[in-house]
C-alpha cells in the first residue's frame, strides 16, 4: 500500500510540474503576441470556440481582441486576421513574409506533406512556377480552354434536358462538370454523367468536406494526435477520399506507360517530363509523391469549390426569379437564344458579372481561407510575429466587410454595379485568396461560371418545387468550406 502511494504521489507530482511548464510556456509566448483569450494546458480555448461553432466564435472574439488576435487551436497558437485591412496587410503589403503554408492537420494527411499546397520555400516556389505556367500552355485563363468549357456546357443542357421538367438534385452533376473541365488539362479526358463510378467518388468527395466543415473535422484540425486514435465520424472523412486518390495514382501509371517527351497531352505528361529532366538531382521536388498529390489537390479544388459555386449560384436563381429574368433579358440581348456563349460575351454583360461576382462572396465557398505562416521574423500592427508563427486571414470576414459591401450579410447585386448600370470592381472580393499564394485556377473558374451559367440560363428556366420565399438556401456547415443545402430544382426548356 505504502508503495502505491508512492506512485501515486509521484504522478501527481510529474502531473503538476507538466501543467506548471505548459502554463510557463503559454505565459512566456503571450508576452509578444497578439492578445487573445487565455488558453487551457493542452485544450487550448477549445471550450470557448466550441460553445457557438467555429467560425462565429473566431469572428465574436474580434469585438474583445481587436482585428488581429492570438487563439490556441489546442496547443497550437495561431494569430487571427479579421477584416479587409487587416487581412490585407497579411496577404498583400507583406505578404512576401507570410507566404509559408501554416499547419492543417487534415490536409497534411490528405496530401502526406506533399503537393502544391502543402509545400514551402524554394520547392513551392519552383512547383508553382512550373504548375503556373504548364497550366497555361494548356488554356488556363486563355481563350483556348474556352472549348473545353462550352463542350461540357453542351452536355450538362442535354443532361438537364432529359430530366423531362422534373425535380432532380443538380449537386453531383455539377461537380462532375467541374471536375471534366479540369480533369481536361490535367489527365486529358472527360468523365460521363452515367459513370456510377467517378459519381460515386464525387458524391464522396462532397461527403467528406461535409465531415471536414462539421465540428468533427474541427475537432480533428485541434488535437489529431488525440482523434486519430478515438472513434466517431471524422475517420470516414478519409476513407471517402481514398478511392478519388487511386484514381489518380491510375492515370499517372498510365502516362507513364503511354509517355512521348516530344508531344505531351496534359500536365501529367509534362509533370513526367520534368521527372526525368530532374532525375540526377536527389533534392527535387518533381517527384511521383509531389505529382499524386498536386494533381489530387487540383481535382479537389477544380471539382469541389467551383461545383459548390455552380450549385450556390443556381440555388440564388430559383431564390430570385426576377435576378434569374433580367439575366435572361441580357443573355438574348448580347448573345440571343442559339449562338453558345463566349468569355468575350462578358465585357459586355455587366449585369451578369456582377451576378456572379456576388453569388461568389455571398457563397463565400472557403470562408477561412488557407492558412499562412511567417518565412521571418515580423512585425503586424505593433505584435512581433515570430518566424513560423501560424496566421489565419479570414476571408469571409474580408467578403463581409461593411467597409466594403453597403448590405454584407444580403445579396445585393448593387455591390459590383455603379449608378449607371457599369460594373465596379470591389477591393473586398477575395474568394480566391490574393498575393503570391492566392489560388492558381482563377481565370479557369472564372471562365467556368460566365460560360456555364450563361449557358444554363440561356437554355432554362429555373424553379422551385416550393415557393421562393420559403426556400432556404444558408449553407448547411461552415467550417473549412461553405456546404450548400440539397435542394431540388426543375429546368424548364426555353421555347
Amino acid at each position: 500500500m505504502a508503495q502505491l502511494n508512492t506512485v501515486t504521489i509521484g504522478l501527481v507530482i510529474f502531473a503538476t510540474i507538466i501543467i506548471a511548464l505548459s502554463y510557463i510556456r503559454i505565459l512566456w509566448r503571450r508576452k509578444t503576441l497578439p492578445p487573445g483569450p487565455f488558453p487551457m494546458p493542452f485544450l487550448g480555448n477549445a471550450l470557448r470556440l466550441s460553445t457557438e461553432g467555429l467560425m462565429p466564435s473566431l469572428i465574436k472574439m474580434a469585438e474583445d481582441y481587436g482585428p488581429v488576435y492570438t487563439v490556441h487551436f489546442g496547443s497550437r497558437p495561431t494569430v487571427i486576421v479579421i477584416g479587409y485591412q487587416a487581412v490585407k496587410e497579411v496577404l498583400i503589403d507583406l505578404g512576401d513574409i507570410f507566404l509559408g503554408r501554416g499547419t492543417i492537420p487534415v490536409f497534411e494527411r490528405f496530401y502526406n506533406n506533399s503537393g502544391l499546397t502543402q509545400l514551402n520555400g524554394e520547392y513551392w516556389r519552383q512547383m508553382r512556377q512550373f504548375s503556373l505556367l504548364t497550366l497555361k500552355d494548356f488554356g488556363m485563363g486563355r481563350k483556348t480552354l474556352e472549348e473545353p468549357i462550352q463542350v461540357e456546357a453542351h452536355h450538362l443542357v442535354d443532361y438537364f434536358r432529359k430530366s423531362n421538367k422534373q425535380p432532380i438534385n443538380p449537386s453531383t452533376t455539377l461537380s462532375c462538370a467541374s471536375s471534366n473541365i479540369i480533369a481536361s488539362v490535367l489527365v486529358g479526358r472527360r468523365y460521363e454523367y452515367t459513370d456510377e463510378k467517378w459519381m460515386k467518388i464525387l458524391k464522396d468527395m462532397r461527403d467528406s468536406f461535409e465531415i471536414i466543415s462539421s465540428p468533427w473535422g474541427q475537432m480533428y484540425d485541434m488535437f489529431p494526435n488525440i482523434m486519430d486514435y478515438l472513434p466517431g465520424h471524422h475517420r470516414k472523412m478519409f476513407d471517402l477520399l481514398k478511392e478519388l486518390k487511386e484514381v489518380v495514382k491510375e492515370n499517372v501509371k498510365d502516362h507513364e506507360d503511354s509517355l512521348d517527351p516530344s508531344c505531351p497531352r496534359d500536365y501529367i505528361d509534362c509533370f513526367l517530363i520534368r521527372m526525368r529532366q530532374e532525375n540526377v538531382n536527389s533534392k527535387t521536388c518533381f517527384d511521383k509523391t509531389n505529382l499524386v498529390s498536386t494533381v489530387f489537390d487540383m481535382f479537389l479544388g477544380g471539382a469541389e469549390t467551383t461545383s459548390v459555386t455552380l450549385h450556390f449560384g443556381i440555388l440564388h436563381f430559383i431564390k430570385f426569379p426576377e435576378i434569374q429574368e433580367k439575366l435572361r433579358e441580357e443573355i438574348d440581348q448580347v448573345i440571343g437564344r442559339n449562338r453558345e456563349p463566349k468569355v468575350e460575351d462578358r465585357s459586355q454583360m455587366p449585369y451578369m458579372n456582377a451576378v456572379i461576382h456576388e453569388i461568389q462572396r455571398i457563397s463565400d465557398v472557403l470562408p477561412m481561407g488557407c492558412i499562412r505562416s511567417a518565412i521571418r521574423d515580423v512585425t503586424l500592427r505593433g505584435y512581433k510575429i515570430p518566424k513560423g508563427m501560424d496566421v489565419l486571414p479570414l476571408l469571409t470576414t474580408v467578403l463581409r466587410d461593411p467597409s466594403q459591401f453597403e448590405t454584407p450579410d444580403r445579396f445585393n447585386i448593387k455591390h459590383f454595379l455603379d449608378e449607371n448600370g457599369k460594373f465596379k470592381k470591389n477591393n473586398g472580393f477575395m474568394p480566391f485568396a490574393a498575393g503570391k499564394r492566392a489560388c492558381i485556377g482563377e481565370g479557369l473558374v472564372r471562365m467556368q461560371l460566365f460560360i456555364l451559367f450563361a449557358t444554363i440560363l440561356q437554355k432554362f428556366t429555373l424553379k422551385s418545387v416550393v415557393d421562393p420565399k420559403d426556400l432556404d438556401i444558408s449553407p448547411t456547415e461552415s467550417g473549412l468550406e461553405n456546404i450548400p443545402p440539397s435542394h431540388k430544382v426543375i429546368f424548364i426548356p426555353r421555347e
